[in-house]
């Protein structure tokens, strides 16, 4: 007979230990993963125009230096003529509408611009330039022209149909969308992305719906953190985070100055005595006027402003958004020729500073060439991304059907001293961002609504007898 060995006290059998908790992480991955899936499907199509015509728009300015070199460029000559006989010329060929801004020739081989408001056919907002040779005051053309960039009708047209799909305020609503949702879902992506095993983000030796993954995921851990600028400078401008924005900036003494055009003196309101209906001659004239701003260290570009009435200064201001950025403005007494207000871009409040950078980098002006390159890349990678999450969706229906969707119920995984939090937050940043909160509070509404009434069809049919 065998007798059983001896147990220790060490060796005896313990109770069973209580099943870990559920960690953070796990009871959040299936609430991120339901928010990335679900708004990279409804936000994709806004995603994916906003792309397709941002690259249109970054190589956009190429295109317009080929488009319109005949009228944007003259042979160099040996001395420029005065500012005012090129405005005369220009006025002498289109006399129509009103002179409302100059900006000489900045180059040797580049045409000066007279820009006339109020010129019947030429769309509200925008403005008929006229193109001179500086060197001999031949007017080389007119073309419409919008914005501060100068951008004339092929730019303008895709600058038009990215910021509002040619649908004026209403339209602008989609690329705020878009831009609110952005960061959204790259961050999302980037949680997901880097929880997985290192084995799992792999590309190389992998097929089907794994590889497709991990093309999505690697490209877009590259170029999330230009989704995050785009998106952050989109919203600057949009109509209703843009309006936030500013009103913050304001708040905080961070407002973008400018210079008061307002005359000062006791000539103040005779200043315009010299001018015509129409001109850009008020006063001591343009080419004091320039002079002046040049003595202040306005070098070019610039652009002069003529006085909007018999009180009003010339404003001279720097139109350089390419780096270094030029952005100082004077304004000076026509009356007189003095300087009357001076402000320079070096002491703009560091927000007011950053701004303007960061939309120059979004527009593609700040480095130019590079800069736009680097924009088409992103522009390209989007769509790419977009490209490849509907492709896994129908990877996921196993290549027959559109796949399965994420799971219901993932919020109620997660613990309350999560959620709650969590909850706040999305509630303040839906506050501010308005197409952010907005969209989402509806599908959360939708959702649960779907969810209830799948869970009462489900209770009505359990235990029914069998037909």
């Amino acid at each position: 007979m065998t007798t059983a060995p001896s147990t220790t006290t060490d060796e005896a059998p313990q109770p069973a230990a209580p099943a870990p908790s559920r960690s953070s992480w796990a009871s959040l991955r299936p609430l991120i993963l339901r928010l990335h899936f679900y708004a990279g499907l409804l936000v994709a199509p806004f995603l994916l125009i906003a792309a397709v015509t941002g690259l249109l728009y970054a190589g956009a300015f190429p295109a317009e230096k080929l488009v319109y070199d005949h009228e944007m460029t003259v042979p160099a000559g040996e001395r420029k003529l005065p500012i005012s006989e090129q405005v005369a010329a220009a006025r002498k060929a289109h006399h129509e509408g009103t002179v409302s801004a100059v900006r000489p020739s900045p180059e040797a081989d580049a045409t000066t611009r007279v820009m006339l408001s109020g010129v019947p056919g030429v769309d509200e907002g925008h403005t008929l330039a006229v193109f001179v040779d500086p060197y001999t005051a031949k007017v080389r053309g007119s073309l419409e022209q919008y914005g501060s960039t100068g951008a004339l009708p092929l730019r303008t047209w895709i600058d038009e149909f990215h910021r509002d799909l040619h649908l004026g305020e209403p339209g602008r609503l989609y690329s705020e969308l878009a831009a609110s949702w952005l960061w959204v879902i790259s961050a999302g992506g980037l949680v997901l992305w880097f929880s997985r095993r290192r084995a799992l983000r792999k590309v190389r030796g992998t097929k089907g719906r794994r590889r497709t993954l991990g093309l999505h995921g690697t490209v877009g851990v590259w170029a999330a953190i230009g989704f995050f600028f785009l998106s952050a400078t989109g919203l600057t401008w949009s109509a209703y985070a843009g309006a936030t924005i500013d009103e913050l900036r304001t708040s905080l003494g961070q407002a973008t100055p400018s210079v008061s055009a307002a005359a000062g003196g006791e000539h103040a309101g005779h200043g315009s005595a010299a001018g015509q209906a129409g001109d850009a001659a008020h006063g001591v004239g343009l080419d004091k006027v320039l002079s002046a701003a040049r003595a202040e260290g306005l070098g070019d570009p610039v652009e002069i402003v003529p006085p909007a009435d018999a009180n009003s200064a010339y404003v001279v201001k720097q139109v350089q958004r390419s780096w270094p950025t030029k952005q100082d403005a004077v304004a000076i007494d026509p009356a007189d020729g003095q300087v009357t207000d001076v402000v320079r871009f070096a002491d703009h409040p560091v927000l007011a500073k950053l701004t303007r950078w960061g939309i120059d980098l979004h527009t593609g002006v700040l480095f130019g060439l590079a800069n736009q390159i680097a924009l088409m890349l992103l522009a390209l990678a989007l769509i790419l991304l977009i490209v490849w999450g509907y492709r896994m969706w129908w990877q996921r229906g196993r290549g027959s059907a559109f796949g399965r969707p994420v799971p219901r119920g993932a919020w109620q995984q997660v613990p309350p001293q999560i959620l709650v939090p969590l909850l706040a937050g999305i509630a303040v940043l839906g506050y501010f961002l308005p197409l952010f909160g907005i969209p989402l509070a509806a599908f959360l509404a939708v959702d649960i609504l779907l969810g209830e009434i799948a869970h009462r069809r489900g209770k009505r049919s359990y235990g029914s007898p069998a037909g």
